[in-house]
């Protein structure tokens, strides 16, 4: 027999699990199929409204809709060149991901090839994202969890989105407008020198166009002596040797970057948790770029160059 006191504990804590078995805001969302119901047959609709963020879901059962949109003016957000990329966890599983418009479904990722971490990109006027749990007798180790980014298919910066375009994303100079924008509007910028380089690949999928297959580039090993500002800590201090910001960069094939040699500013973009290389001119270059749009007044932001 339980004591008064412990009942209603235990009563408080049932009811307190029930309430937490999902948590959502306009990023991202985290849910449990066991707060659905076996005998219903609604699927929940789920609308997440940031360019980026990620979806887990813990013993998965039944099915729900993700619709994805854009925080931009209504207008905007049925726009074609609008694309959507997810990166699926390496240990997601228990569910199959489609893409759903009036009804119909056509398969986006399933559930085997999640292990594989492939990004698959779509545009939004396909329609919405159908999740399906997998029948399985054991639900108690399955998750679905994936991360997404908006994207758009033109505008500034579009064609050097890495996953809408595989093995076609240029290796340019940047003009020395796009250079100052870059070192003031990208995720990351700094100054240092390429320490090493690898050839790496990453597998990229897009459900509209022949746009698929992998993408080879460079991995970059990287240390800066100046960090002028990150987005997402893709850099990390070098400790007490003083060595600077250290951290990978991925480029495209063949930008003429080297190990050694002179010291860069390299500015870029962070995606799924990987920086990728923008604008990467040599530093004593970009510093009398710099001063001269300083004297000008051109300058578009300020940054401690000392």
């Amino acid at each position: 027999m339980l004591w008064p006191w412990v009942a209603h504990w235990i009563a408080a804590a049932l009811l307190c699990r029930a309430a937490a078995q999902y948590s959502s805001d306009q990023c991202s969302w985290r849910g449990s199929g066991l707060s659905h119901e076996s005998h219903r047959r609604d699927v929940e609709q789920i609308y997440l409204r940031c360019s980026q963020g990620f979806l887990e879901w813990l013993y998965p059962t039944g099915a729900i809709i993700v619709n994805l949109r854009p925080n931009t003016e209504p207008s905007l957000r049925g726009t074609p060149g609008l694309y959507a990329c997810i990166k699926p966890r390496t240990d997601s599983q228990g569910a199959q991901v489609y893409l759903e418009r009036a009804g119909d479904l056509k398969l986006l990722l399933g559930e085997r090839k999640q292990a594989q971490g492939t990004v698959h990109c779509f545009s939004l006027a396909e329609g919405a994202l159908f999740v399906e749990a997998v029948a399985q007798t054991d639900i108690s180790r399955r998750i679905t969890a994936f991360q997404y980014e908006l994207v758009p298919s033109q505008g500034p910066g579009a064609h050097m989105y890495p996953y809408l375009h595989p093995g076609k994303v240029p290796c340019k100079p940047c003009s020395d407008e796009e250079v100052l924008m870059a070192v003031c509007t990208s995720d990351f910028a700094g100054s240092g020198i390429i320490r090493g380089a690898v050839k790496s690949s990453s597998s990229s999928s897009s459900s509209s166009s022949s746009t698929s297959g992998t993408d080879d580039h460079s991995s970059l090993v990287v240390t800066l002596s100046q960090l002028f500002h990150q987005k997402s800590g893709v850099f990390a201090w070098g400790g007490a040797r003083g060595r600077g910001w250290s951290g990978h960069v991925n480029a495209p094939p063949r930008c003429g970057l080297h190990p050694g040699g002179d010291e860069h500013l390299l500015t870029g973009s962070v995606h799924f948790g990987e920086a990728w290389l923008g604008c990467a001119p040599r530093y004593k270059d970009f510093l009398q770029l710099y001063r001269t749009a300083q004297e000008a007044g051109t300058n578009p932001c300020q940054l401690d160059t000392d």
